[in-house]
């Protein structure tokens, strides 16, 4: 495990990794969605010959997984790639290919445009684009709440139980006052929002969509725009999940 100082003083934001076997590509970093851990979603693709042999980072981000949990941090996109940063400059990583999954998406996203020198790949899988997602979005249900009633108030026991196992997993292990604020970011967006920031952007771009989880908004439009949109079949939101196979050979494609 590696880590970086991030943020308030004395927070580190954590990471796992693997070598590579020097083959001189761009190193991957695996981001995580709402909720979630790096590892947890990417170490078994990142295994798969068609991906294997370069270096890997999972990097959890603040309040997630085995990254420090601050109170006094603001949790907003920006926050966070600010802190991803952090541990790319301290692992020594320029030009990596950024692979985010759902909230993991939006932060590559806004890295890209913040810290272009180190991204020279995105690929997107089902990341949020736009503010304001759908009430049955896990990020509008977490921001229903109040900070304070979700925190302190049972709302994070609630969610627990309305959640699969699968989050449920990695989920019970973020802090809820982080896991809180990290939804009421993504529900808020940015200005420009993330889907205007990807558009704009001048590195190769890649969005995956579970062939389950119906029409992509805008997938026009981002097509138009260079971004190479590829569907996974038998597969929903945790795509990596659903199908692994066919989530790595997509990663591995260039646009």
């Amino acid at each position: 495990m590696r880590h970086a100082p991030f943020g308030p003083e004395g927070c580190h934001i954590g990471w796992t990794g693997t070598a590579g076997d020097g083959d001189g590509g761009a190193a991957r970093v695996y981001l995580h969605g709402l909720g979630a851990a790096s590892a947890v979603y990417h170490a078994h693709v990142a295994a798969v010959p068609a991906l294997a042999g370069r270096r890997s980072l999972f990097v959890d981000l603040p309040g997630h997984g085995i990254s420090d949990r601050p109170a006094d941090f603001g949790y907003t996109l920006e926050d966070h790639a600010d802190a991803l940063a952090c541990a790319l400059d301290a692992a020594g990583v320029r030009g990596a290919e950024v692979v985010g999954h759902s909230m993991g998406g939006s932060v590559a996203i806004v890295l890209a445009v913040r810290r272009p020198e180190l991204v020279s790949r995105l690929v997107l899988t089902e990341a949020n684009l736009d503010p304001r997602p759908p009430l049955t979005a896990g990020s509008s249900m977490i921001a229903a709440y109040p900070e304070d009633a979700f925190v302190r108030g049972g709302g994070f026991e609630e969610t627990l139980e309305r959640v699969g196992p699968v989050w449920r997993a990695t989920m019970r292990l973020t802090d809820p006052t982080a896991l809180h604020r990290s939804a009421c970011a993504l529900v808020r967006g940015t200005r420009p929002t993330m889907r205007e920031m990807l558009l704009g952007l001048d590195v190769p771009r890649t969005y995956l969509v579970g062939g389950e989880s119906g029409e992509l908004p805008g997938r026009t439009e981002l097509t138009a725009a260079g971004v190479a949109v590829r569907t996974v079949p038998g597969a929903g939101h945790n795509v990596m999940f659903d199908n692994a196979p066919g989530f790595a050979a997509a990663v591995a494609a260039r646009p």
